[in-house]
């Protein structure tokens, strides 16, 4: 099969050389394959990595590739800059990889090997990885890798071989964009989740299968990690004006979380400051005490959860377990505020939003 590893990239100069590496190093025939990377307007040197890279291609006899592209993504959006790679390729499939990601030698043999067997869309397990480790990297990796900490995706917690609804790195065959077209470029950060809803509906499957694996490297701040969640969370809150149904309740629980802390606040200061002017009658005294009850017993139970999967990931990794382990608790914590808090946000600038769409001005 001849197929096409793409990679897309803004401003990845410091991560870049490795995935490009991990492609030269491929075991399957480069014979067979053709590489598209697409430069997302970077203003470091990403594209200029990417031309060298392409250029080794003809200086290097034992890369062999049949085609190494750079392309242009103006738009500089990760869905812009698929459908700039999807105009391009040439290959049976594409498979997409990216640039913050590690992946073995045998990533594309096996992916090929799906395809093979007959499905249209493949991918595996993607578990996380940090740069240049040090202990509270390390409590990080933890935090991000739990699935307290992010997520019941399947790529992350690997059901076994099985037919799934999302996926990270994936390879699709040809037929699959020619048949439902190409990435919402409205969609910043949701676009697999509604592309892959759209494959569904087209009669697709997503095949994953646990002996495909990549990894992918994490933020390695903890700044930088709430402002990705942050990010990701108020994408889900805009996502609900566009495509609502290709979204899971579970992206969802960490906004419900804040909306429990948000309304419970303000339903106890605001008993609390009518009780300071005049004396509360006993039925406003009983929803107090009912309202009190319950923000008491949510913050118990999300304490008791929060340590009991905090004690799951330090069991299940022992050979990273170090004395930051004990910010796990608070980790989780400050990882779903940030997440709940960017879908409040984005909920409350989705009308806004989805009416500048509307209007072409977004």
């Amino acid at each position: 099969m001849f197929i096409t590893i793409c990679v897309i990239a803004y401003n990845e100069e410091q991560t870049l050389p490795a995935i490009l590496k991990d492609i030269a190093a491929q075991d399957y025939a480069h014979g067979s394959m053709e590489v598209v990377l697409v430069d997302s307007a970077s203003t470091d040197h990403t594209k200029k990595i990417m031309q060298e890279f392409a250029a080794q291609n003809t200086t290097q006899p034992d890369m062999g590739f049949v085609s190494v592209s750079v392309l242009d993504n103006p738009k500089r959006t990760l869905p812009c800059g698929w459908n700039v790679a999807l105009k391009a390729y040439r290959g049976e499939a594409i498979l997409k990889v990216d640039a913050h990601a590690s992946i073995p030698k045998d990533f594309v043999t096996k992916n090929v090997a799906v395809l093979e067997s007959g499905e249209d869309v493949c991918g595996g397990q993607r578990p996380n990885i940090i740069e240049q480790p040090t202990p509270f990297r390390n409590t990080l990796l933890l935090a991000e890798s739990s699935m307290f900490g992010s997520s019941i995706a399947p790529y992350r917690n690997n059901p076994g071989k099985s037919y799934v609804k999302s996926m990270f790195h994936a390879a699709y065959r040809r037929k699959v964009f020619e048949t439902i077209g190409g990435f919402d470029e409205r969609l910043a950060r949701t676009e697999d989740n509604e592309i892959h809803y759209r494959m569904r509906k087209a009669g697709f499957k997503l095949c994953f299968d646990p002996e495909i694996i990549s990894y992918q490297h994490i933020r390695p701040d903890l700044g930088k990690m709430l402002k990705q969640k942050y990010a990701n969370g108020y994408w889900i809150g805009l996502t609900t004006g566009v495509c609502a149904p290709c979204l899971s309740l579970y992206h969802f629980v960490p906004f419900a979380f804040v909306m429990a802390i948000i309304l419970s606040v303000l339903f106890c200061t605001g008993f609390a400051i009518a009780g300071s002017i005049t004396a509360l009658s006993g039925a406003a005294l009983v929803i107090f005490k009912v309202i009190a009850g319950l923000t008491g017993l949510m913050w118990v139970l999300y304490g008791l959860l929060a340590v009991i999967m905090a004690l799951a990931a330090v069991i299940g990794a022992p050979e990273i377990r170090n004395k930051t382990c004990l910010a796990l608790p608070f980790l989780f914590l400050m990882l779903h505020v940030s997440y709940g808090t960017g879908t409040v946000i984005g909920l409350i600038k989705m009308p806004f939003w989805a009416k500048g769409i509307k209007n072409g001005r977004n």
